[in-house]
């Protein structure tokens, strides 16, 4: 049991930074082509990706704490599951973050690019923390 709460503990970290990386590469896509390679900008993609990943962290530890809690002891280990669970949960700490900005006048759930950002970090956490723990969810029970 404590080995799997490591794993668990460990793939969430992991799936934290591929999330970062997915959001600081999608966030600047635009100015992808136009780098030199020069150590001030990969410099600038690291510290991008560790705010994004930490941020990322602190907006999702609860929501898929609890996520996780539910697949452990239901022994769920579909990766559209934690794919789609960890986009939706990525999507709506977006939202409740202030990041975005909700005009009144536009339609009442705007898919703009930030959003699809969002969800497409939450898919990459998702996929990681499946590859690592998720693949296993409630194998421990068969153990005890």
């Amino acid at each position: 049991m404590i080995g799997r709460i490591v794993v668990i503990i460990l793939a969430f970290l992991i799936a934290t930074v591929a999330a970062g990386t997915t959001i600081a590469a999608a966030l600047l896509g635009p100015e992808w082509l136009i780098f030199s390679g020069a150590i001030e900008e990969r410099v600038a993609f690291w510290v991008l990706a560790f705010f994004a990943a930490g941020a990322t962290g602190a907006m999702t530890i609860f929501p898929l704490f609890l996520l996780v809690v539910l697949a452990e002891s239901f022994g769920l280990r579909s990766i559209l599951l934690y794919a789609v669970g960890a986009a939706v949960v990525m999507v709506f700490g977006y939202f409740q973050s202030g990041f975005a900005e909700h005009d009144a006048a536009s339609i009442p759930f705007p898919v703009g690019h930030e959003v699809t950002i969002a969800a497409a970090g939450g898919i990459v956490f998702g996929f990681v923390y499946w590859l690592i723990a998720g693949r296993k969810a409630g194998a421990w029970r068969a153990q005890c």
